[in-house]
């Protein structure tokens, strides 16, 4: 039960952060210029996010969608730590932690996957 609610959580984070980024909020549009980055990879990582978070509410994708959203999330620490942001350094690396911690404990599902895609070819 935990898992799943910890999907829940990581899905409406990661489904506000991205809608934010697709919605050009301003928030959003000035952190990625103040960062350097371009409007182009503000909505990919917006998109990126949001199909995560579509992922993590489907039981057979949840931990593979956790993953990857743990390593997007190294991005997001990478960017925080060059810039010197250390309170959102913090809630990055928490929300990176709790992803990778979710993947991890799911790692069954992702062999799962992993044994029908050999089984396929």
């Amino acid at each position: 039960m935990s898992l799943r609610i910890t999907s829940y959580i990581l899905a409406l984070i990661f489904a506000v952060s991205g809608g934010a980024k697709l919605l050009s909020l301003p928030f959003e549009v000035d952190a990625f210029a103040r960062w350097g980055y371009s409007p182009e990879f503000m909505y990919l990582t917006g998109v990126l996010e949001v199909f995560g978070a579509i992922g993590l509410l489907i039981p057979r994708l949840s931990s593979l969608a956790s993953l990857c959203l743990a390593a997007l999330m190294l991005g997001a620490i990478a960017t925080h730590l060059l810039h010197r942001e250390w309170p959102m350094l913090t809630v990055a690396c928490a929300i990176m932690l709790t992803a990778a911690w979710r993947g991890w404990a799911g790692r069954a599902d992702i062999n799962a996957i992993n044994k029908r895609s050999k089984l396929r070819n």
